[in-house]
């Protein structure tokens, strides 16, 4: 591990409450003599896609790149809408051509974790170690770093072999040459900092500090288990107590790294702002003055986009999509009589990481070497498919793929557990199954262990869990939002064939769902009725509070093999229909 320019952590109930400095404003504007440029080079929500992602999770709007045919192909014609996107190799190289000698390359969470089996297979370290080799400087917790625990989380900062499965073929784990951030993750015994929350970086004289936070719903969308001791604070407070900490040691340009975005309207340029406002704006509006820029992630949105501080002043707050396609630069000057960012110097935009460019060899080397690590695993044949069986969402809200996975955890778990239906959480679904009918032309047809894990990477469990007719319709009407759970937005459980239902999109929550039939048979509120989810549901995760109150639990097979196992009994598999809800006004 190399070392870090840390200044000393202070507990979280300890920062005072000291004044703040305002930033230039435009009227101010850079004297070159007595300025420091600095550039930024930032991702998010990488997930361990070390190799090029494949089929829609590829793809992504550029305005510069190949026209598509109406069926969406790639007719290789520059001057139209769409880019072949992705892969640490080349993501490596781009960093490359945007590195100067002030350069700073920072993340905003969800570096590991929901990742392909080349990095999951050995508890994302290979990731970790590219990373590494990218020059990564510092990076907010998201999420996702959280999959198997803060114990781990640490494990992998600090370095050591894994506990259960032991050291890699590459040795004991060294720690990372960088820290996970969280200025809001504490422990609840004593108020502590969890994570580092901030780092410090001196550009020619001149310090550049960096706050991390994670989102404040983490407790919701990962497993409890691993974050027990641990609290998630509302993400603006927590930082603008770092800030004015910050700012009392003289560091007075300030950027945040938060793992919390916006939705943005579709089909539109990377660099473009078409966010609709969520938690990633009120974060980004709510920090202190004293913070200069704002980077984003979690929600896997591209935008560029100037927000006005609560001093009036416009700072930008951006993020870069997900999987490595995205890459961001934000540049400033430093003045170094103030130390502080001349906000009129501020600029940002998101580039393409296109596969036109040469791969870096020394990344492309490690990657490859990872790969031959797991590939007696990951190029296993589990089954075939007839088609592409695709995420995106039908009207209803289903997946194909989603629904799929539905039926083969209901299969799993109706012998033992009982199950008479079952649901899957549709952020669980990370990948399309491709084929050569594909959009991008990917996939033959043969589904690989690799393939079926990148679509499913957690290994939860499979479990069953009693519920009646009237719980039944609580969990689903907390797919919605405006109920007490705080449902950030709609997200529908991707139910088994088995199992229909109707929703209004006009109806007041706790009246939009009815008609809930399994094989066709009407459920009633008082029927006892064994209900197929996986441990992260069973949970609460998601906002489903409801299905915590489920008896009698039964644990089954791990999801991941679950869904092998169906992928191999009923191969050829055909996309199933999207038709088990139907939508009214």
């Amino acid at each position: 591990m190399t070392s870090r320019s840390f200044l000393p952590l202070v507990l979280a109930g300890a920062i005072a409450m000291g004044g703040v400095t305002l930033v230039a404003g435009p009227a101010d504007a850079a004297r070159p003599e007595r300025t420091v440029p600095v550039r930024l080079l930032t991702i998010n929500d990488l997930h361990g896609n070390l190799e090029p992602p494949s089929g829609s999770a590829s793809r992504i709007l550029d305005p510069k790149g190949p026209l598509v045919d109406a069926d969406g192909k790639l007719t290789g014609i520059v001057g139209g809408k769409y880019s072949i996107a992705g892969g640490a190799a080349y993501l490596a190289t781009h960093l490359k051509q945007h590195t100067g000698r002030n350069t700073m390359v920072v993340a905003a969470g969800d570096l590991i974790g929901a990742s392909p089996l080349i990095s999951a297979a050995y508890h994302d370290e290979p990731t970790l170690d590219v990373l590494g080799q990218m020059g990564l400087k510092a990076s907010s917790a998201g999420n996702h770093e959280f999959d198997e625990g803060y114990t781990e989380l640490q494990r992998l900062m600090k370095g050591g072999c894994h506990p259960v499965d032991g050291c890699s073929p590459a040795g004991e784990w060294e720690g990372t040459d960088f820290d996970f951030l969280g200025a809001n993750v504490l422990k609840e015994r004593n108020d502590r900092y969890a994570l580092p929350p901030y780092f410090v970086k001196s550009v020619n004289g001149v310090k550049v500090g960096f706050i991390g936070l994670v989102t404040a719903t983490t407790p919701t969308i990962v497993s409890s288990s691993g974050i027990q001791g641990l609290k998630f604070t509302e993400e603006v407070a927590a930082a603008n107590k770092v800030s004015r900490l910050l700012a009392r040691q003289g560091v007075k340009a300030q950027v945040v790294l938060v793992h919390e975005g916006d939705q943005v309207t579709p089909n539109q340029d990377p660099s473009a702002c078409s966010v609709t406002p969520g938690n990633g704006s009120r974060i980004a509006s709510g920090l202190d003055p004293q913070v200069d820029v704002v980077v984003s992630g979690h929600s896997h949105q591209a935008y560029v986009c100037k927000t006005t501080d609560p001093a009036g002043q416009p700072r930008y707050y951006t993020q870069g999509s997900s999987f490595g396609r995205v890459l961001t630069q934000i540049d400033f000057q430093v003045d170094k009589r103030t130390r502080d960012v001349v906000r009129s110097t501020v600029a940002a935009a998101n580039h393409i990481v296109t596969r036109t460019v040469a791969e870096d060899r020394a990344v492309a080397d490690s990657v490859a070497l990872w790969k031959a690590r797991s590939a007696d695993i990951a190029n296993k044949q589990v089954g075939r498919i007839t088609a592409e069986i695709g995420i995106t969402a039908a009207p209803s809200g289903e997946l194909p793929l989603g629904n799929l996975i539905a039926d083969s955890q209901l299969e799993a778990t109706r012998t033992g557990g009982n199950a008479q239906i079952a649901f899957m959480n549709p952020g669980g679904v990370r990948a399309p199954l491709t084929h050569p009918g594909s959009p991008a032309g990917e996939g033959d047809g043969v589904v690989t262990y690799g393939e079926a894990f990148t679509v499913q990477p957690f290994n939860n469990l499979t479990q069953v869990i009693t519920l009646t007719g009237a719980q039944l319709k609580t969990v689903l009407e907390q797919q919605f939002v405006g109920g007490p759970n705080n449902q950030a937005f709609t997200k529908i459980l991707q139910p088994s064939s088995n199992f229909t239902y109707t929703y209004s999109r006009s109806a007041p929550w706790g009246s939009k769902v009815s008609a809930m039939k399994i094989d066709g048979v009407a459920v009633t509120d008082t029927q006892s009725i064994r209900v197929a989810v996986n441990n992260f549901l069973v949970g609460g995760g998601d906002a489903f509070a409801e299905l915590k109150n489920g008896t009698d639990l039964w644990s089954g097979p791990l999801d991941i093999d679950a869904f092998v196992d169906y992928l191999g009994k009923h191969s050829p598999v055909a996309p199933p229909a999207t038709d088990r809800i139907t939508v009214v006004d």
